[in-house]
């Protein structure tokens, strides 16, 4: 049974996400401050968590810096008030899968849980790759950056560079799909795996911090280029 850990310090939405979470047949653990979920998030193996932001303690913000420091791939989903455009970016920078906003419904957020969970379900169970396939089959090369999908790492001229887990994935999804022109629509059901059209904008907010990591000059981006009232297309051939 998925387990999920639920992280608010309001009763009142512990106990509605706690009774929806459970009618849909998750297994719910709950905390009401940061410390007690970060020392949950490293002891036990969840398969989402569901984060509040403002916590006592610690923040929303440091336990899901500190997870990811100690390595914990468990997808996160951040809850934030409606119009906080810096929380949400800044989750996203520290490594969470998703965000979503206050005033909220069961369903929604059902959605966004099924949806982090099936995007997390292929590195887990389908990562084993045919021993007759090349080692080297995951391995880009574009120009001076180096993309190694088995290792989820990126450098130029061998530097790392840090990506988030999502990041990381939106690379890849692009390389794959390389000229083609890829509506925000499209890049949210395929990365994320939910179609919410007013919630495109997560799109712009990810592919704004890659261009900063990727980019020589994300000012002018030759990679990931915007097609205006269309979306953005990866151009990887004539950069170097």
């Amino acid at each position: 049974m998925d387990k999920i850990l639920v992280v608010d310090d309001e009763p009142a939405i512990v106990t509605l996400l706690s009774y929806n979470l459970k009618q849909a047949g998750y297994e719910v653990v709950t905390a009401t401050n940061g410390k007690d979920a970060l020392e949950l998030g490293l002891a036990q193996s969840f398969t989402c968590i569901l984060l509040d932001l403002m916590l006592p303690q610690l923040d929303g913000m440091e336990v899901t810096k500190r997870l990811r420091q100690e390595k914990v791939r468990t997808p996160i989903i951040i809850v934030t008030a409606k119009n906080d455009e810096f929380d949400k970016v800044f989750g996203l920078e520290l490594g969470a899968d998703d965000y979503i906003t206050k005033p909220f419904s069961p369903r929604e957020v059902l959605a966004r849980i099924k949806a982090v969970i099936r995007r997390a379900v292929p590195e887990t169970v389908e990562s084993p790759q045919p021993v007759s396939q090349p080692v080297n089959r995951a391995i880009t090369v574009i120009g001076d950056l180096r993309i190694d999908q088995d290792k989820f790492q990126v450098t130029r001229n061998g530097e790392k560079i840090s990506l988030t887990p999502k990041e990381f994935e939106l690379l890849v999804y692009f390389i794959e799909r390389e000229g083609r022109v890829l509506s925000r629509d499209a890049i949210l059901n395929h990365v994320w795996g939910y179609d919410y059209a007013s919630e495109t904008r997560i799109v712009d907010i990810h592919i704004s911090h890659l261009r900063e990591k990727i980019e020589l000059d994300p000012k002018k981006p030759r990679l990931i280029r915007t097609v205006r009232g269309f979306g953005y297309e990866f151009v990887g051939e004539d950069y170097g």
